[in-house]
């Protein structure tokens, strides 16, 4: 059977496995056994058996579950109405008011997340009713709540920059640092984007109290606990004192000693938080495992390296490959959630993205950046659902609303992809 066949009929059988409700990871390993026995040589019991073990037991997939431990501890602690309370005094007079809040919350939030999901259902909670209440647009609410939101998958520590690096095998900490430009650079866009729909529409926003020099410093110092916790993850990582395992090992104390410090945390919500994470950690490692095992069947096939042999002979040009990956990630992004994106295909796209030339790291960004989109577009998209949970408002109605910051983040990637150096210029200081 000629590559082509065999490739259509794999992605036959995963697509048909997951229309059919099948778990991410048993529809990879049924799709890995059916390529190892049926069009390979290898011998599928040894295959699974060595890769199975040898994935799981990855140390800088450590730092996964204690990121995710961390933003479940957050989560349930009184962060967030701090956080509101810290920014909005500094904010009130900026052109959008406090629709800036969801934008810096949800930026800030995902600096001690690591979560898309968890950014939006939290930042969600604490923000909707305040700025419903003062009588903001909903179609502003939602859409800046929505399209914020994804910055939990960018900004570090990011779950998703995690399993990309132990799936490429490339440096945790560069991808880290190389998030967090791009990640200021979306700040940025969604902030101004803000900005002129509240000069196009100034009676749709309301007015805001002054606040003087004294009431904002007071404000200011509840945002001490979240810097102190940023400062300490972040700044671990990127001056070298701690690898990013040890990093989310310090978070973990830090969170526990913050939600205690900041009360409304009890040791029944401690136990909750870990049994979550303990539920999210086990699905993503499951998945990674499986992804690892369906990335070792298509090596013994061989498509990846004559797929990227074939990318190759095109001659297309690094910016029509990334066009063609662009639509290709969003269409996936539409039916799996980004985690699963990922993982399903790094195996397949990175032989030709290193034969056309791309950095490996700025490709994760890039394309973290792209999954990000498929989390405002519906039918899955995953931050559509949590805000239709927290408001009862119907997903297209915030599909709708979420629809400007969907373009903002193409026009974020085609910024990273003119001007390389968002990301890359910090890792690079790294190596000096």
């Amino acid at each position: 059977m000629s590559d082509p066949l065999v490739a259509l009929t794999l992605l036959a059988v995963l697509i048909g496995l997951l229309a059919l409700g099948v778990w991410v990871a048993f529809a990879l390993i049924a799709v890995a056994l059916i390529a190892i026995v049926f069009f390979s040589n290898a011998p599928v019991g040894l295959v699974l058996a060595t890769t199975l073990w040898g994935h799981s037991h990855s140390w800088a997939l450590a730092a996964l579950p204690l990121f995710i431990l961390m933003g479940e501890i957050l989560l349930r602690s009184r962060l967030s109405q701090d956080m509101f309370s810290g920014i909005a005094p500094w904010i009130g007079r900026f052109p959008g008011r406090l629709l800036h809040v969801n934008i810096l919350g949800c930026a800030i939030f995902a600096a001690v997340s690591g979560s898309s999901a968890a950014t939006a259902a939290t930042i969600g909670r604490m923000s909707v009713p305040e700025l419903k209440a003062r009588g903001y647009p909903e179609i502003m609410i939602l859409g800046t709540l929505a399209g914020s939101a994804t910055l939990g998958l960018l900004i570090p520590p990011s779950i998703i920059l995690i399993v990309y690096g132990v799936a490429t095998e490339q440096s945790i900490a560069r991808l880290f640092v190389a998030g967090i430009l791009p990640g200021i650079m979306l700040v940025l866009l969604f902030a101004a984007y803000v900005a002129g729909y509240a000069w196009m529409r100034p009676l749709s926003i309301p007015a805001e109290p002054a606040h003087n020099w004294r009431e904002k410093i007071s404000a200011s110092r509840r945002l001490i606990p979240v810097a102190l916790l940023i400062a300490g993850v972040i700044g671990s990582i990127y001056t070298g004192i701690a690898s990013p395992t040890d990093a989310a090992a310090l978070g973990v104390v830090l969170s526990v000693i913050l939600a205690f410090a900041t009360g409304g945390f009890s040791w029944v919500k401690l136990g909750e938080a870990l049994m979550s994470a303990t539920r999210t950690s086990a699905m993503i490692a499951f998945i990674l495992v499986a992804a690892a095992f369906l990335s070792i069947a298509m090596g013994f096939t061989g498509l990846p390296r004559n797929l990227a042999a074939w990318i190759g002979s095109l001659g297309l040009s690094q910016g029509a490959l990334l066009a063609a990956l662009t639509i290709f990630f969003i269409a996936l992004g539409c039916f799996l959630d980004g985690i699963s994106v990922v993982v399903l295909t790094t195996s397949i796209i990175m032989p030709m993205v290193s034969a056309a030339g791309i950095d490996p790291l700025w490709f994760g960004i890039y394309l973290v950046i792209v999954v990000e989109m498929s989390q405002i577009t519906p039918p899955v998209g995953f931050n559509l659902f949590v805000i239709q949970g927290l408001t009862g408002i119907d997903i297209l109605r915030v599909a709708k609303a979420a629809l400007p910051f969907f373009f903002l983040l193409v026009l974020g990637v085609i910024l990273i992809t003119l001007f390389p150096a968002i990301v890359t210029w910090l890792p690079g200081l790294m190596g000096r």
